[in-house]
């Protein structure tokens, strides 16, 4: 089961500076083969499939508590692209066309379909598709795939970096390479633990630090990038077997921390009215406003 929390992981820089086309490229980050979506649907459908657990127990714990934050990085990442189409409109008369300063943006279905909002697709207006979940069901065989996901969502996450300056992009991506990195050196140990193959020694891939890129750097610096969660108040204890030692990259001690971080509330999205959305009037909330107080037998 999953115990789901009113916060996100990090704060996201509140920018009056839209970006439509900023938010097109992070689309890749949700909805992409390497998105958080693929992460974390592999990672979920093969903690539900996982064979022979009682004898493989660090394993399966690691699988399912990267599970548990994939979920958040999927939250975060929507987060990020609602901060980036914030803005991008404003309401006037319908036949003044209050959508038409962004009859341009590249990804039209954010405002004819979204309410400018986050959707599962990625930067190309595909939809995310299950064909990019991979479960062989052989341990080595999944967890090399993993290593191989968290490389190539390393590699997206940097290339979308590089592509927009827009604070609440880079701060959610920068953050993102820190995590990624995280789980990209856990896959390493736990394959180097079945193989005996010390896959560490390929990272950083690419061969680029996270410390060359400054929302990255600053996470690194406070440690992030050591410290992995058991998402769990009393499960996925077993992962410090697995996640021990130091990091490849700084020689820092590595760490298991019990539960999950702290967070921060989550941001609050603003109407649209232009957008019909939430399509509530002042006088419809009112009554709806009446009606919950008499349904809760609350007095004025």
């Amino acid at each position: 089961m999953f115990n789901r929390m009113d916060e996100i992981m990090i704060e996201i820089p509140d920018v009056e500076r839209p970006d439509p086309n900023a938010a097109a490229a992070i689309q890749e980050l949700l909805g992409g083969k390497f998105g958080e979506m693929s992460t974390l649907n592999n990672y979920l459908f093969q903690s539900f499939n996982f064979r022979n657990k009682s004898k493989l127990m660090p394993f399966y714990d690691l699988v399912t508590s990267i599970t548990a934050e994939e979920l958040g990085h999927v939250e975060l990442v929507s987060h990020a692209i609602n901060k980036c189409l914030q803005g991008s409109t404003s309401y006037t008369e319908p036949d003044a066309g209050p959508l038409g300063s962004v009859k341009d943006a590249r990804f039209s279905y954010h405002f004819l379909a979204g309410a400018q909002g986050a959707m599962p697709f990625d930067s190309m207006g595909n939809p995310w598709t299950g064909t990019h979940v991979f479960n062989s069901g052989n341990l080595v065989e999944d967890l090399l795939h993993n290593f191989f996901l968290e490389c190539g969502a390393r590699t997206h996450k940097m290339k979308v970096y590089e592509m927009t300056d827009h604070p609440a992009a880079r701060e959610v991506v920068g953050f993102l390479l820190v995590r990624g990195g995280v789980h990209v050196v856990a896959y390493a140990k736990a394959l180097e633990m079945a193989t005996g193959v010390d896959v560490t020694k390929l990272v950083p891939i690419p061969s680029l630090s996270n410390k060359s890129f400054s929302e990255a750097h600053k996470y690194e610096d406070k440690g992030v990038h050591t410290k992995l969660y058991t998402w769990s108040d009393n499960d996925f204890t077993s992962i410090d077997q697995i996640w021990k030692g130091r990091h490849p990259e700084d020689g820092l001690p590595l760490e298991v921390l019990k539960g999950s971080p702290q967070g921060v509330p989550v941001p609050e999205n603003p109407p649209l009215d232009e957008e019909f959305a939430p399509g509530i009037s002042m006088e419809d909330f009112e009554l709806i406003a009446k009606r919950l107080k008499a349904s809760g037998n609350i007095r004025d």
